[in-house]
Formats: structure tokens, C-alpha cells, sequence
């Protein structure tokens, strides 16, 4: 059995309350997946909370659901609307490796090899790029100080907050807020003692998810992100975009192409002159189970 079979089909499989679920991981960013176009009651906060806790639930980064897309987004050539979850229960509006998850599933379930997902940031466009791989068009990304947003109006490009080596940062928005810096050697575990500060500075009121990047070559970064709400990702594809953007507007690489290598694994971003990326990068299927509930 295809694996979106197995979440589209629950009625065949296990009588409520159990509800079937889909745990992927794209380098190791894990998520569970589950299938909301046949049901009409939405996931609440503790639901989140409770299936993305590992103690007591399937264990995840994020709860994607796979939904119906409304007028405007099948309007726009949505096959599938995704929402992404964090594990405090708050929806964010993007997420690039749970994107390529939630396009292969659904590229598996339409038997083609390109599929359109509506998320909040917009209708994004995927693509078969190899035997599980998968190519996700991001952004556009903005330097909007409101976007973000910012408390007040700010030189996005040099911002004016800073922790131990985290200085001169640089921040966009490609659906999510992102601050990235620039430092001379990366150790990603410095990032648990400074992002927290940038992540909760009040000129973010609503909080900044914090990278930090080291350029290899003028073609290759190293990147470790800190995500909002308060975890050190093994990989982050969303801030693999906001690192290659900002060094390439920086001029500290010179490649369209550029690799970015985070802690689980490598990731291909390209950037196009209207400010979208394409991400490229592996999907991989973890397990597949049921959720009890009050459905």
C-alpha cells in the first residue's frame, strides 16, 4: 500500500476514534503527516501539542495537514491545501522540507511528476527531481520590515541586534521570518546559547527564526538554524533559502546555484532573479501508525 493511501483510506483500516498518520522526515526535519479532506473537525492546540510530543504522542517538528484547497487556490492550479503546525500548537505559513514531504505524498497519490500545494505564504510549485528527491519553488523572499514583522521600521539588510558571535544579521521573509548571520566558524551548538536572545529580542514581536552561516566557497555555505519555537533543527529549508540569498546579496558567494550543508545533510538552492528559490533535497518515510482521539 502506497503510503497516502494509507491516511486517505481510514475507514478501511481502523474504526474511530483512531485517526491514521504519515511520519516523514527530510533530512531529518521530521513531521507528521495527516489527512484532513475527509473530516470535518479541525485539529485544537492540545491535539497538536499532544501528537507532536514524543512522550506521549507520534513525536514531530510539526503536524502538516493535507486539506482541500479553497476557491482561490484550486483557482491558482492547488491540487492540495497544506497547513503546517509547530509543536506550541501555532500555525506558521512555511516550511521547505515539509513542503518536498507533503509534494511527494501527493505526487505519489496524482501519479504525475508535478503537483501545486496552497500553503499560507501562497500556491507553491513542486517537481519530481529524482527517486525520492524533490524540487519546491519558494518565496518570493522580501525584505519587508513588516513582513517579519519588526516592532518598527528596520534596515533588514543590517540589523541592529546582536548575541556573542551573531552580528550584523541580515533578515527576510519567504512565508516565514528569517534573521541569518554570518560568522567565521560554525558551531551549531553556540546557537542554543545566542539565538534565543535574537529569536525573543523585542523588535521581533512575534519572534525570528535565527541561522547562522559560514561560507566554504563562493558556492557552498554551512548552515545551522535555530526555529522558532525554540529548537536547534538538524536542517531547515526555509533557512537554507534566507542563507543563500543573503550571501549572494552580500556578494560573499557568487554562484546562482548554491549548496547549502546543514547538520543532517546537504541542500541545492537556486536563486532566480524575481527573489523565489528552488530548493532541491531528499524526503524519506519514517513510520506509519494511528492517533487516538476524541475525533
Amino acid at each position: 500500500m502506497r503510503h497516502v493511501d494509507f491516511l486517505s483510506q481510514p475507514a478501511a483500516i481502523a474504526p474511530l476514534p483512531y485517526r491514521p498518520f504519515v511520519k516523514m522526515h527530510g533530512l531529518q526535519n521530521h513531521f507528521v503527516i495527516m489527512d484532513q479532506r475527509s473530516v470535518s473537525r479541525p485539529f485544537d492546540v492540545a491535539d497538536i501539542v499532544r501528537i507532536c510530543d514524543p512522550h506521549i504522542g507520534v513525536g514531530g517538528e510539526q503536524l502538516l495537514t493535507i486539506e482541500k484547497p479553497s476557491r482561490e487556490g484550486r483557482e491558482a492550479g492547488a491540487y492540495a491545501r497544506m497547513r503546517i503546525f509547530n509543536i506550541d500548537g501555532r500555525e506558521v505559513g512555511a516550511c521547505g522540507n515539509a513542503t518536498r514531504c507533503m509534494a511527494h505524498l501527493l505526487l505519489e497519490e496524482t501519479g504525475t511528476d508535478e503537483v501545486s500545494i496552497e500553503t499560507v505564504a501562497g500556491v507553491l510549485h513542486c517537481r519530481e527531481a529524482g527517486p525520492m528527491s524533490v524540487s519546491v519553488t519558494l518565496g518570493p523572499i522580501s525584505a519587508d520590515w513588516r513582513l517579519l514583522p519588526a516592532a518598527h521600521e528596520v534596515d533588514t539588510f543590517h540589523l541592529p541586534v546582536e548575541s556573542g558571535p551573531l552580528r550584523d544579521g541580515a533578515a527576510f521573509h519567504i512565508g516565514n521570518p528569517h534573521a541569518v548571520f554570518f560568522v567565521e566558524r560554525l558551531d551549531p551548538q553556540e546557537l542554543t546559547l545566542y539565538a534565543p536572545a535574537i529569536q525573543n529580542h523585542p523588535l521581533f514581536p512575534e519572534g525570528i527564526n535565527v541561522g547562522a552561516a559560514q561560507v566554504i566557497d563562493s558556492e557552498t555555505l554551512r548552515l545551522a538554524v535555530w526555529e522558532r519555537p525554540g529548537i536547534l533543527t538538524r536542517a531547515c529549508g526555509t533557512g537554507a533559502c534566507i542563507a543563500a540569498y543573503a550571501a549572494l546579496k552580500r556578494g560573499l558567494v557568487s554562484a546562482r546555484e548554491i549548496e547549502v550543508q546543514l547538520p543532517a545533510g546537504a541542500l541545492k538552492i537556486g536563486i532566480n532573479d524575481d527573489a523565489t528559490a528552488v530548493m532541491t533535497g531528499p524526503v524519506a518515510f519514517c513510520c506509519h501508525g494511528f492517533v487516538e482521539g476524541d475525533w
